[in-house]
């Protein structure tokens, strides 16, 4: 298949060029800049420009649309509201409107969990862009799927982090491994391509957690520290030595949807981060 990737040269464009390459699929990486790696065919453009959009979708079975600015941009002043409109906005309705016009029915569309922050610039356009999306399937019959990842920036994008450890600082509070967006991502590729959805499905990626519900709940009811420890001993002093809080409680999505729709099972957990936090 050829899978159209808007933003296709940035971070989650990387993984899924060379995933899509690996299984057999050929990537086509639309974007203002050209790739850092070889994966995939790269189509210079942008999607505010229209033509050159429409001409990147030629022969195109399904799009995955990732191009935005993020919350870290906002985060960051590096960005402002006239800038997060103009690419998350208009450049969302342009890719639908193309899609539309090349009868190209099959979309994913990377949303955010920060849809829930309707008072930051970045989740009142991604909450404007899941509307464009909604339109396109109520009055268009678009087949799409909508993932509501959380903040996946990887910590190998050294233009964010500094370090690994700096990246775990974020990673600490909850958050979702950039290669499992990646396998969200795929899953929903198959599961469009083989069939309709009956109407607009909006699916939270989440990572893995060893703590369970009951752990959440009762979250160091014995003390602090204690609910870190019922699982992760043996890093407890790493990770005060470290700067991390033991006694912070995760803030964790409610993934049941997304596992039964795509059968989305996530990989990487705090266990794994704290291995490698050992070999750093």
């Amino acid at each position: 298949m050829n899978i159209l990737l808007t933003g296709g040269s940035g971070d989650l464009g990387k993984v899924l060029s060379f995933q899509l390459e690996k299984r057999g699929d050929i990537a086509l990486r639309f974007d203002i800049k050209k790739p850092s790696d070889t994966f995939g065919q790269f189509w210079p453009g942008s999607i505010l420009d229209r033509m050159a959009l429409l001409e990147a979708m030629s022969g195109v079975d399904c799009i995955v649309h990732i191009a935005a600015w993020h919350g870290y941009h906002e985060f960051t002043k590096t960005k402002s509201i006239y800038d997060f409109w103009d690419l998350n906005v208009t450049g969302t309705f342009n890719v639908f409107q193309a899609a539309l016009e090349k009868n190209i029915k099959n979309i994913i569309f990377i949303s955010s969990e920060a849809v829930e922050n309707e008072a930051s610039d970045y989740g009142w356009t991604k909450i404007l862009d899941e509307e464009i999306a909604e339109r396109y399937v109520k009055y268009h019959a678009l087949n799409v799927m909508t993932l509501r990842p959380r903040a996946f920036i990887p910590y190998w994008n050294t233009d964010v982090y500094r370090s690994y450890i700096e990246w775990a600082k974020w990673f600490w509070k909850g958050a979702v491994h950039i290669d499992d967006v990646s396998q969200a991502v795929l899953k929903s590729i198959d599961l469009l391509t083989k069939q309709s959805l009956s109407h607009h499905v909006i699916l939270p990626v989440d990572g893995a957690y060893e703590y369970t519900d009951s752990d959440l709940q009762q979250w160091d009811q014995n003390g602090p520290g204690t609910t870190f420890k019922k699982y992760y001993a043996k890093y407890y002093d790493m990770v005060v030595k470290l700067g991390l809080d033991p006694t912070l409680k995760p803030t964790v999505q409610d993934i049941s949807l997304t596992k039964k729709i795509l059968n989305y099972q996530p990989q990487f957990s705090l266990m794994n981060l704290l291995e490698e936090l050992s070999c750093h």
